[in-house]
């Protein structure tokens, strides 16, 4: 560990035992208990952990699991259990198993279905495969090429990791990038439509990125309102493809092309051997399944699970490919949900809600109040880390103003509005894997990132803010 990461630690260290030690009154909040205030320590030591990246961010979630084991749960250290303390001074402590449980939720299962198909689809070269077919309709001419990279990118990150989609799509285009003329804007253009392609598809389903299935644990856990599978589809693919169009024309616009033409050359087929007929059929069900799990009767959750059995009980997935999983993704989320646990057991979520006026504001302005603080966030930190963060506080602040938001749709407008604020934070090479990796060929610098960043994440987040209350005024989501 370096001088600027051990000066990060302490920081996070000193707040935390500032956080924990000062006298509650000085919180703002009257009668908070001694494990509210716990919890208080330990969701800013987290945030500032998360944030700074001091250690691995996955690496704060299982410390801060493990953290609140120890000395908030009912199962705690001796020293740190009520003992003699009056119960409504020492407050509620927390169940052990409803911490430990946050690693055994069932969006947890969803994360490892979707794992699953990503990793048999790339086995049996789906992907590739369909990334050959999918482009092929869109030609030679520069501008479609731009297009058809930026489409079969987004309708990949609806099913698959954005950081995955995006190497695998940047791969294919790389031999591209380096034929085009070196002076030319063009191939800005073709870089950039790679993770603007990522990071918008993911909106499309509620497991194309973290945050949206993040949103859908505490939409079912304030019971507030819901959305299927089916149901966001609906609303989020011609979301993003209104989005995609405005990022295309941008792009084509502030990079034009020297060139009229582009080859794309993809090899390869699609094998006809057991184990890939088995990944085909399984995938094509497990969408199905999803998108008409209204008419099933089986959540998002559950569906997941089934190419995850398929796959293991047929080797096509074996368990050096089950070693592969992105278990630090898994163990990220996971830390958020045990902070969320926290905040709704040990009360504190209550008392955050009864501290903050919401009387004096309006719906409108908290939606919109809270995307904007959220794509700040997630501008400069981790998509997924910034949904954990503010998730829990704002299932806590929909049940406490359950009144006023429910003409414009609720708890799904207010949390899905933030997962989409989330998705859209692309100004910084920082902000998301896919805008790291377009960074990393060369062919973009971070003004450009910026310049295309930053209108389609504000359009987008106004447009999805109109659609989200307009949609929630109807009654769309009860």
């Amino acid at each position: 560990m370096d001088k600027s990461q051990t000066i990060k630690l302490l920081v996070c260290v000193a707040v935390l035992l500032t956080l924990w030690n000062i006298p509650a009154s000085f919180l703002g909040m009257p009668d908070l208990t001694m494990i509210e205030q716990r919890v208080i320590a330990l969701f800013a030591f987290t945030a500032l952990m998360w944030i700074l990246e001091t250690i691995p961010i996955w690496t704060t979630s299982v410390f801060a699991m493990v953290a609140m084991l120890l000395t908030v749960s009912n199962n705690s250290l001796v020293f740190f259990k009520a003992g003699d303390i009056a119960p409504e001074v020492y407050g509620t402590a927390i169940s052990y198993k409803a911490i430990m449980a946050s690693f055994a939720d069932p969006i947890i299962m969803l994360f490892l279905g979707g794992f699953a198909l990503a990793m048999a689809a790339t086995k049996v070269g789906l992907d590739i495969n369909l990334a050959r077919v999918l482009l092929k309709p869109f030609g030679t001419k520069s501008e479609t090429v731009v297009l058809g990279f930026m489409i079969v990118t987004a309708v990949f990150s609806m099913f698959m990791s954005n950081t995955a989609t995006a190497a695998m799509m940047l791969a294919i285009v790389a031999p591209v990038l380096r034929s085009l003329p070196a002076d030319g804007k063009g191939k800005i253009a073709l870089a950039l439509s790679i993770p603007v392609g990522a990071n918008v598809g993911g909106i499309g389903t509620p497991i194309g990125t973290p945050p949206n299935m993040i949103a859908l644990k505490y939409m079912e856990e304030s019971d507030l309102g819901s959305i299927g599978f089916g149901q966001w589809m609906l609303i989020m693919v011609p979301f993003v493809i209104v989005v995609l169009a405005f990022a295309w024309f941008l792009l084509i616009k502030m990079y034009p092309f020297k060139q009229k033409n582009i080859e794309i050359t993809i090899h390869g087929a699609f094998k006809k051997d057991t184990k890939s007929i088995i990944v085909y059929i399984t995938f094509a069900i497990t969408v199905l399944l999803w998108m008409l799990d209204d008419k099933t009767g089986m959540n998002a959750n559950i569906v997941a699970l089934i190419p995850l059995a398929v796959f293991c009980a047929t080797g096509v997935i074996d368990k050096n490919d089950l070693k592969s999983i992105s278990w630090d993704v898994l163990w990220l989320v996971a830390g958020g949900f045990a902070l969320g646990v926290g905040l709704d057991k040990s009360g504190l979520a209550k008392h955050i809600v009864e501290a903050i006026p919401f009387d004096t504001w309006s719906p409108i302005m908290v939606f919109i109040g809270s995307g904007l603080v959220c794509y700040l966030m997630a501008t400069f930190m981790s998509h997924t880390a910034t949904a954990n963060l503010l998730m829990p506080i704002l299932g806590a602040l929909a049940v406490g103003m359950k009144d006023a938001i429910e003409p414009y749709g609720g708890a799904v407008t207010m949390l899905v509005g933030v997962a989409v604020a989330s998705s859209l934070a692309m100004a910084m090479p920082i902000s998301t894997p896919p805008n790291a990796l377009a960074h990393a060929t060369g062919v973009t610098e971070q003004k450009d990132l910026a310049k295309i960043g930053i209108p389609v994440g504000v359009l987008g987040i106004a447009l999805g803010y109109i659609l989200m209350i307009a949609l929630g005024s109807t009654g769309f989501f009860k």
